[in-house]
């Protein structure tokens, strides 16, 4: 029986695994591998698998990890100098913690962050209108306008230890907070039963939705782009193109200038899946050209390319991974829009942006979703 939900632990998986499909399966909440659930007992903690579907996940697809092993791991405090050789330590630890039976599954990068929370459910996701509050310029002053000065508001910070080192500096010595946010990155809401998740997430998103001036306008789609175009974009990339256009993207690539509010990267998940560099080309510049030095300049190609007045195309070695990109750069528009109603959009910094294109952590969660 577990002292926190006063149910047997096999019920309260079933309903982990529930409450994860509810957000999963929900793009306004999740997008592609985004996102990230537990349950807890005194001495075991079933975390997400690192790049396991929400939407589709199971009981017997979570990790059961031990506890009082993940406890030592806050000892790594002491390597933050080294962030890199930090997180690598960290990783290790964190697989030697698994509880027997576990090995063929990876934990989530957070799972240090969901087993300081002291709540049974804990439920991670990355909702663009709640990125709209935390991707924008009055971030902090707006999220204690809306939820009172007691609010838990995280500064940008690097996923992983790091973050949850400064989640646990933050809430010392405070009431345990049922959610807070994280800049650039989403909210964490934990509770001890997956009703209670829910309805805390339902006044987070009212309360913020009442300030939203402008909603993102996605009409006017359309899939088929200029059969040229793509010909060459799947040339260069080696790979699959999708193309997308809408009204809100129609606006956007009118020019370079339009284009600043989708010229970078919002959270992580964006990086991941639709890169940090879009190439955006002009009008009568050669798409080659213009491909090899955007190339050459960031040391990658690009998940996404804009070509002025036709609209976005995603790239990828795959048509899944092209159509990842695609929606991951439709939710980062959804973003730019609803920051507006907090003083307009900012993205991640340089450092930050570096850290995760380079982490391997995301590349493992990339691969895992093909």
């Amino acid at each position: 029986m577990n002292a926190m939900t006063g149910q047997d632990n096999s019920v309260s998986l079933e309903q982990l695994a529930a409450v994860s499909q509810f957000f999963g399966s929900d793009p306004d909440y999740v997008i592609a591998g985004g996102g990230n659930t537990s349950f807890k007992d005194k001495e075991t903690l079933w975390i997400k698998g690192s790049g396991v579907s929400l939407g589709k996940i199971e009981p017997a697809d979570f990790v059961a990890m031990d506890r009082a092993k993940l406890a030592v791991l806050w000892n790594h405090s002491g390597t933050a100098h080294d962030t890199a050789e930090r997180e690598k330590a960290v990783l290790e630890g964190l697989m030697a913690a698994r509880r027997p039976g576990e090995e063929e599954k990876r934990p989530s990068v957070e799972t240090l962050l969901h087993d300081l929370l002291p709540f049974a459910f804990v439920v991670h996701t990355h909702p663009a209108l709640i990125n709209g509050l935390t991707c924008s310029r009055e971030a902090d002053t707006a999220a204690r306008s809306l939820f009172g000065d007691d609010v838990i508001w995280i500064p940008i910070s690097d996923p992983g230890f790091s973050l949850a080192d400064a989640v646990k500096k933050t809430i010392a010595g405070r009431r345990p907070p049922s959610f807070f946010f994280l800049q650039n990155h989403g909210v964490f809401v934990g509770a001890d039963t997956t009703e209670e998740i829910k309805s805390i997430y339902r006044q987070v998103i009212s309360s913020i939705a009442g300030q939203i001036k402008r909603q993102p306008d996605l009409g006017g789609e359309s899939s088929n782009g200029p059969e040229e175009a793509e010909a060459l974009f799947k040339e260069l990339s080696g790979g699959m193109v999708c193309f997308s256009r809408n009204n809100e993207i129609a606006g956007l690539v009118k020019n370079r200038a339009a284009f600043i509010p989708a010229a970078s990267a919002f959270t992580p998940d964006h990086i991941v899946y639709a890169g940090s560099d879009p190439l955006f080309i002009e009008k009568g510049e050669d798409i080659k050209e213009a491909w090899v030095a955007h190339e050459k300049k960031i040391g990658r190609p690009p998940k996404i390319a804009a070509l002025q007045g036709t609209g976005i195309f995603g790239l990828g070695q795959s048509e899944k991974a092209a159509a990842l990109a695609l929606e991951l750069f439709n939710d980062a528009v959804k973003v730019a829009v609803y920051a507006e109603s907090f003083g307009g959009h900012r993205f991640m910094t340089e450092e930050k942006i570096t850290f995760i294109n380079n982490w391997e952590a995301e590349q493992y969660r990339l691969k895992k979703l093909g």
